[in-house]
């Protein structure tokens, strides 16, 4: 019997959406103007297309290049490039992207005009008319601003802009002179619809362009613990080609390898916004995040793998990929290609089905899609011990074609069975074949076993429990989570690089033996701008004496009383 699936919407619902995947370069996380102030510069902008056309000649498929935010000029109204960080003006980017036959894309802040740190736009005179009560949003139903918007939208086009990109929308801007007249239920309808019309508007004057969005067009994207809950007004999708579920973060599921808890995140809000009716490849997972800057916490490329097979296995048509490229060797490259043609191909067909449980309950979950002559199953096992998730039949038959390294994955009987916090990438049929294969991750170590300890922790204080482990010859993972009288996590915020904390320095893990501290592995050492409910590391065989307990604290330094709950496993690598 197969398993329960989420299945996808048939072709072109709606009045928009992509015709076909397209592949997608995005600079931002190259540079962070939000975070640790890294600034977009046309030197940066260059070398990435450089980049671009590097990997390209290795077989990675880009189709367009979307200049991130804060391409322009304070003073401009979206119709002058930055002076300061762009001498020499946008043409030699417009011209470089154009000669290599790759569209050009733009970011746009829908009506938001300032961050924490000031003004990033000050209003020209044609947007004064609209400066909502709050001087830091802009009203799209007074004034002068939308119309204004949808020229320099046009201008942008006719310089060859085909790919158009929306961010930070606020329905509540309202001028002074209208606050009275309606209600903030009012206000906000009248905002969408005037900022769809004008969307309208411009599609069909200028039908092959892609229109995307991004934050405050609905979705739930801070914590995978919220039920989900119908939030998206299906309005958008009339206007917006693709919605994106969410920056990069990562999940309430408490994970050693934290880059496999960031893909735990976007596999959930993929979820959550087909649960909203999005049709699979009109949800832009926005997950392909590698870099130097803080937006992606300073990730590198680090297990950048299984990052872009999920992100392609989500079947989504907007495969955006930020950051950094020169951090993508010549071998990199081909791998990535290679998973690219595979995915691509069963984008195409629009038969992508989801499995197995929300990937924020911290069970197995994953993605399916189906070929004419096979299957590929892309699974993952978020829990801290060897699981199966049941497949389709003719599984039976299939080949393991990726896989973490260390757990050897198998498939008995209809099920597979993977090793704890484990990607496991299956084929069969015509899949099965080993040209398909894709070899493994050596940068990720799954244990090959896992033993939960009983081990009981009780308060030692005001957010903190401990606990003794027995002796114990085999690595011990620690992992906790703090919960608030509701019952539900509780993330805690260190600030944004470069000022910020570590979040080991807010969410503590210590083993003593003896009264001696003992060196512990964690990943979770990082300023995080989104908040993280809990902490996970290791102690390392050989690094402690088998022979006598180790006492274990974990400590949140919350002020708000919490229930923290802890557990310990003895794991065993390969």
């Amino acid at each position: 019997m197969a398993h329960p699936v989420v299945r996808v919407l048939g072709p072109r619902a709606g009045l928009a959406g992509p015709r076909q995947p397209v592949f997608v370069y995005n600079n931002w996380s190259a540079y962070d103007e939000l975070s640790d102030k890294v600034v977009q510069t046309e030197a940066l902008a260059m070398r990435e297309l450089g980049e671009i056309l590097r990997l390209r000649r290795s077989g990675v498929r880009i189709d367009y290049y979307v200049m991130d935010a804060f391409w322009f000029d304070k003073q401009g109204g979206y119709r002058v490039w930055s002076h300061e960080h762009w001498p020499n003006g946008p043409d030699g980017w417009l011209k470089g992207c154009k000669d290599n036959g790759i569209r050009l894309g733009m970011w746009f802040s829908t009506n938001l005009i300032a961050t924490h740190d000031g003004r990033f736009l000050e209003p020209v005179e044609e947007w004064k008319g609209s400066v909502a009560t709050d001087p830091n949003i802009l009203c799209l139903f007074e004034g002068g601003y939308l119309d204004h918007l949808a020229g320099s939208l046009q201008m942008w086009y006719d310089r060859g802009v085909r790919l158009f990109k929306f961010d930070f929308a606020y329905f509540e801007a309202v001028t002074a002179a209208a606050k009275d007249k309606f209600t903030p239920e009012e206000v906000k309808e009248k905002n969408k619809t005037a900022f769809m019309e004008m969307l309208r508007r411009f599609r069909r004057r200028n039908p092959d362009v892609l229109i995307t969005g991004y934050n405050g067009f609905g979705g739930e994207m801070e914590n995978t613990f919220t039920p989900f809950r119908k939030t998206v007004d299906q309005r958008w999708l009339e206007v917006f080609d693709t919605l994106y579920s969410g920056d990069p973060r990562f999940s309430d599921v408490p994970m050693v390898n934290i880059w496999r808890s960031a893909d735990n995140y976007s596999d959930h809000m993929v979820r959550q916004f087909a649960f909203n009716g999005l049709p699979l490849r009109r949800i832009d997972s926005c997950a392909f995040m590698i870099g130097t800057t803080g937006t992606c916490y300073y990730r590198g490329h680090q297990a950048w793998k299984g990052a872009l097979l999920l992100d392609l296995a989500r079947g989504g048509w907007m495969n955006v990929y930020h950051g950094n490229l020169e951090l993508l060797s010549e071998a990199d490259a081909k791998w990535f290609a290679k998973a690219q043609v595979m995915y691509g191909g069963l984008q195409r067909l629009d038969k992508v089905t989801a499995l197995g449980a929300i990937p924020g309950t911290g069970k197995p979950y994953g993605f399916v899609g189906h070929g004419p002559k096979g299957v590929v199953f892309t699974v993952v096992n978020p829990s801290q011990e060897v699981a199966a998730l049941p497949l389709l039949p003719v599984m039976a038959a299939g080949r393991v074609l990726y896989a973490d390294s260390g757990f050897i994955p198998n498939i008995e009987k209809g099920n597979v069975i993977m090793g704890p916090e484990q990607l496991v990438v299956i084929g069969s049929g015509e899949y099965a074949d080993a040209s398909y294969a894709l070899g493994t991750d050596g940068d990720i170590r799954v244990p090959v076993s896992s033993e939960k300890l009983d081990v009981p922790f009780s308060s030692r204080g005001k957010n903190l429990v401990g606990g003794e482990v027995p002796p114990q010859g085999k690595t011990l993972r620690i992992l906790f989570q703090q919960y608030g009288a509701d019952g539900f996590p509780v993330r805690s915020w260190g600030g944004a690089p470069p000022d910020g904390k570590k979040m080991n320095e807010l969410l503590v893990i210590r083993a003593r033996q003896a009264g001696k501290e003992l060196p512990l592995a964690i990943e979770y050492d990082k300023m995080i701008w989104s908040g993280l409910s809990w902490g996970a590391a290791e102690l390392r065989q050989g690094s402690f004496d088998p022979s006598i307990p180790v006492d274990i604290e974990c400590a949140s330094v919350e002020k708000d009383d919490l229930r923290l709950e802890a557990r310990v496993y003895a794991v065993v690598y390969k």
